[in-house]
């Protein structure tokens, strides 16, 4: 059984074992070490990484209480080894772990919410939790599980006896046999874990929570701790700043002015509907029986063109459609009262590049290509052509 360096406190970054065994694997050998540094793969974290005597590790993982090193050349058995962790990435996921359970144990310290998944991905924490919890709730408990940062409390790593494990109201997500290590942090947690914690939840720095979504039943979080906190921190910053100049507030005033902002914008849609209705109205009055009425008309969503194309062929009873430009061309509704319209859509579309369909009563869609008077020439030559 590989002797667990990491699970000391501090956990060493440098260490020297004895090579127990290589196996052949496909991308090149496993290595088992009396003794190692390396954090396996598991419980939501990912593995160190670093170099044995030089070569790269490029995994770890723990099988069968053997921890195994994957590196691209045979070490012999016997001979000795220098393992050097990657620091960066040890004092990342150091954070990351640490921080979740401070986080963690304040949910369930405040709510009676318990972690039931967790994982440390890129470039955030998932965390799934238990409870549907409110904004207002997770402000708290942020708010809350940065204090104790503050605190820079001891963390403290052990495997207590099982007596003494017993007696011990720790958090675990299943249910474990044989030794259980143990993750404390005064006031703050107590919980089974197997990974990497730093000494002290000052080193933590930091706890954001940057989105929450609900998730079966309960609440998915992602999260940000110490140095993965501060680009989202900065970003939100930035975008406020931008706010604040477009709509000309202050940036503790953002929220407000994009309210009246947004209420101002509904009023102006309730206004442009109307306007678009009394448009529709007074187009189609002038459509003429027995006519077709192809329109161009500025201005109109692709709702406003349908609403106007079938008030033309209601009036018209014959080939109506219209046409708003976009960007690229053309947007566009047709309708043909008593016949399908679709296979001369579909030449519509064929001509002019466009992607389209609907019913046989209605199409919409948008066409790449054309000019007014070439829409309206094809329109009108190919309905002809039809009805010939």
């Amino acid at each position: 059984m590989t002797r667990k360096l990491y699970e000391d406190t501090p956990a060493p970054l440098v260490f020297s074992a004895l090579v127990t065994g290589c196996i052949p694997a496909k991308k090149g050998y496993w290595v088992n070490l009396d003794q190692t540094g390396f954090f396996p793969e598991g419980g939501g974290q990912p593995c160190d990484l670093g170099t044995l005597n030089g070569m790269e590790v490029l995994d770890v993982q723990l099988r069968e209480g053997e921890v195994q090193h994957l590196v691209s050349q045979p070490l012999e058995p016997g001979a000795s080894v220098e393992g050097i962790i990657d620091r960066e990435r040890r004092l990342d996921h150091s954070q990351q772990h640490t921080g979740e359970h401070i986080l963690s144990g304040t949910l369930h310290r405040l709510f009676g919410a318990s972690n039931v998944g967790f994982h440390i991905g890129q470039p955030y924490v998932r965390m799934d939790i238990d409870l549907s919890l409110t904004a207002a709730q997770l402000e708290e408990a942020e708010a809350q599980a940065n204090a104790l940062i503050q605190q820079d409390l001891p963390v403290k790593a052990w495997y207590p006896d099982p007596e003494a494990l017993e007696s011990l109201p720790y958090r675990s997500k299943k249910a474990l046999e044989g030794p259980v290590r143990l993750v404390e942090i005064p006031g703050g947690d107590l919980c089974a874990c197997c990974g990497t914690h730093l000494e002290r939840t000052g080193m933590v720095g930091i706890i954001k929570i940057i989105s929450a979504e609900n998730y079966k039943g309960g609440v998915r979080l992602e999260v940000a701790c110490g140095g993965r906190a501060i680009p989202p921190i900065q970003d939100q910053h930035r975008q406020i700043t931008a706010l604040s100049g477009l709509l000309s507030a202050k940036p503790q005033q953002v929220e407000q002015a994009a309210r009246r902002m947004a209420g101002e914008n509904q009023a102006l849609k309730g206004q442009l509907a109307q306007l678009t209705g009394l448009l529709i109205e007074a187009l189609a009055a002038q459509a003429k029986p027995g006519e077709t009425q192809l329109r161009f008309c500025d201005g109109l969503t692709p709702d406003g063109l349908r609403r106007l194309c079938l008030a033309l062929a209601q009036r018209s009873q014959t080939l109506s459609a219209a046409f708003g430009p976009t960007e690229e061309g053309f947007s566009y509704a047709i309708s043909l009262p008593g016949q399908d319209v679709r296979p001369l859509a579909k030449e519509l579309n064929q001509r002019f590049e466009g992607r389209g369909g609907g019913s046989p009563n209605l199409c919409q869609g948008r066409l790449s290509l054309g000019k007014p008077e070439e829409i309206e020439k094809f329109l009108e030559e190919s309905f002809h052509a039809d009805a010939l």
